[in-house]
């Protein structure tokens, strides 16, 4: 950890776009790093010999999916001004990320990992979708009161877990669009991906889309 004491904490609400889809939570977090130095802010470092920048982002989002969503926490060891700040930092920002918010939050305030509860995503279907077959699926997975799963970690350790509690919502627009609400972080986990195959649809061409990330109260 620094010795600096951390003057001003910020929030980044951030948006991946274009081929930044396809960037790994690890490698985003290495642009912006460059990105923040590029627009000279002030960032706080950890002490060491490798000192790492006060950089966190809320919760990993998986590979091929855009979003608009994205929290960023930033620890400075000056305060800076709020005012025309995504601008500056747009300024320094490769094409495809996004800034849309920056608050000031509590110096002292929990991990954001530890705060997001759950996330909103939008799925199309890239090459269209039986409208009504889709919500056909989506009510008779929402009726159910239990969908039982395993899944096996890298030592092949077996978990048995009930998804329906995770699946707080599921929506079909007239478009053909499918809106969730899932759990996401560290009180549970729902992927896209593993939903649309609960569905059947784990094979179809679909554009995945984060929408929203919500923070426990």
């Amino acid at each position: 950890m620094s010795d600096s004491p951390m003057a001003q904490r910020l929030r980044i609400t951030f948006g991946k776009q274009g081929s930044l889809k396809y960037t790994s939570n690890l490698d985003i977090a290495k642009v912006w790093e460059r990105v923040l130095r590029r627009a000279h802010l002030p960032i706080l470092y950890t002490q060491g010999f490798n000192a790492r920048p006060r950089l966190q982002i809320a919760i990993a989002l998986p590979l091929g999916i855009t979003s608009e969503c994205e929290l960023l926490d930033v620890a400075l060891r000056e305060q800076v001004k709020i005012d025309g700040l995504a601008e500056r930092i747009m300024a320094a920002s490769p094409d495809g990320l996004y800034v849309y918010d920056i608050e000031e939050v509590a110096v002292h305030e929990n991990a954001l990992e530890r705060e997001v509860e759950s996330a909103e995503y939008s799925i199309t279907f890239v090459d269209g979708i039986d409208i009504d077959g889709l919500r056909n699926q989506v009510e008779n997975m929402l009726a159910q009161d239990r969908i039982m799963k395993v899944e096996y970690n890298r030592r092949g350790k077996k978990t048995a877990y009930d998804l329906r509690p995770l699946i707080h919502d599921m929506q079909v627009d007239d478009d053909g669009q499918l809106h969730i609400h899932v759990a996401t972080g560290t009180r549970g986990n729902v992927r896209p991906d593993m939903l649309l195959t609960e569905l059947g649809y784990g094979e179809a061409f679909v554009h995945i889309h984060r929408t929203k990330l919500h923070i426990r109260d």
